[in-house]
């Protein structure tokens, strides 16, 4: 036992050293948040503090009631700390307006959600361009253009012109995970990204996360399945608005093996 925890504090350590070297995209320092509910003071987070770096694959997880939602509200730019920073590929976001999160949140971060959020009756490829409508660095063609990319990207090239309704909720997380890409992001922040899809679908989107993953793409990964912890580089645990755990993945296992021996589908 006390081998194992050498090897493994040795592998952590390796790891750190590592990380030093890389660029960090996100940076919370100490970072608080209360919400007033009638006479009482809620302590949702209770001085969060870490860096994620470039290309990093990591696992936010925690139960409800755990600060986890309040926590990806901060990373998200869509809430500021009560206290503490927040730092987005070098930017401080804690005293910005509004319009200002809205518009560094649109350029760094690429959101994927448990529902999917797309545009009914919408073509993929009209979903995947709503991010860029608001730079105005692309042009309608070059709009259209990033658009198929991303699609063909995930394993949609076939699917660039069809709606919502005419396709599986697989596809249709796909699609919103083309449409995270689109703005080559600092960050894709995943919210429950499997929580609608059956076990095998939910494998196939474990397998493109760890293509993206790969490629250098950086990802975190909101969750409440202590499975998906197994897939990624490195897990966080929130716990009463708190870390109780942030460790290093020194075993990731392969999503493509674990799905080529799922049974084969069986019609009912």
């Amino acid at each position: 036992m006390e081998q194992e925890n050498n090897i493994k504090g040795g592998a952590e350590s390796l790891h750190k050293q590592g990380q030093e070297q890389r660029k960090v995209v996100i940076e919370l320092r100490d970072v608080r948040r209360e919400f007033k509910v009638g006479d009482e003071v809620v302590k949702a987070l209770r001085g969060v503090s870490f860096k994620i770096y470039e290309g990093e694959f990591v696992t936010i997880m925690g139960t409800s009631g755990s600060g986890k939602s309040t926590l990806l509200n901060q990373l998200g730019c869509l809430d500021t700390p009560t206290s503490g920073e927040y730092y987005l590929d070098g930017v401080s976001v804690r005293t910005m307006s509004k319009s200002q999160r809205a518009r560094l949140r649109n350029r760094k971060i690429g959101f994927v959600f448990q529902n999917y959020n797309l545009l009914a009756k919408t073509t993929s490829v009209e979903n995947v361009e709503l991010p860029l409508m608001y730079n105005n660095a692309y042009s309608a063609t070059q709009r259209r253009e990033a658009a198929i990319q991303a699609l063909t990207e995930v394993g949609l090239a076939d699917r660039l012109y069809h709606k919502s309704n005419q396709m599986s909720g697989g596809q249709m997380q796909r699609v919103a995970i083309a449409r995270a890409l689109v703005n080559n992001p600092a960050v894709i922040l995943a919210d429950e990204a499997t929580g609608n899809l059956d076990t095998r679908t939910s494998f196939e989107m474990l397998v493109l996360f760890q293509k993206l993953h790969s490629q250098g793409r950086t990802i975190i990964f909101v969750t409440h399945n202590p499975e998906i912890a197994q897939y990624s580089s490195r897990n966080i645990m929130l716990r009463d608005g708190k870390i109780r755990e942030d460790v290093v993945n020194t075993n990731i296992l392969s999503a493509a093996e674990a799905l080529a021996k799922l049974p084969a589908p069986q019609d009912d």
